[in-house]
């Protein structure tokens, strides 16, 4: 992420120089490994060509009624408008459906990011409202679309 340090800063929360730093990054992988060995987390590599280039991760995993989670992606700017992050949602949906019997995966994205919501309009994502102030971008608190997939939607 270092190397993508200023392409992501528009599109995610203000970051620590200490997060950037091999230590704080090791421990986070640790972190989302530990969550996912409770089933709350379900982290995924995005690879190009045999090189790391992002990352899509299954969040907020609720059972019960529910049976829902969040989808979150980050792409590298060298793998930027390749399909990389349309094939990473491509290989969730299944793993979200089929093998975690999800009922329902969420996403949000900034309201100007037309890209990522082409992204998740193309993989069968539909806009289902807008959340003012949502979270914490790049330093304010912006408002973001909301998506959603259902299981039984059509593809």
């Amino acid at each position: 992420m270092r190397t993508n340090r200023e392409f992501l800063a528009p599109w995610e929360p203000l970051r620590t120089d200490e997060f950037f730093t091999v230590e704080f990054q090791d421990s986070a992988i640790a972190d989302l490994l530990e969550q996912c060995e409770r089933g709350t987390v379900m982290p995924h590599v995005i690879v190009d060509d045999g090189e790391i280039v992002g990352r899509i991760t299954l969040n907020n995993i609720l059972r019960g009624p529910l049976q829902s989670a969040k989808v979150g992606t980050w792409v590298a700017s060298s793998a930027n408008g390749k399909g990389v992050a349309t094939a990473a949602l491509a290989a969730i949906i299944p793993i979200a459906f089929d093998e975690l019997r999800l009922h329902r995966l969420a996403a949000a994205t900034l309201l100007h990011n037309v890209r990522a919501q082409r992204v998740l309009e193309h993989s069968g994502f539909y806009r289902i409202g807008v959340a003012p102030r949502y979270l914490q971008i790049a330093g304010k608190y912006q408002d973001h679309a909301l998506y959603q997939r259902l299981v039984d939607d059509p593809t």
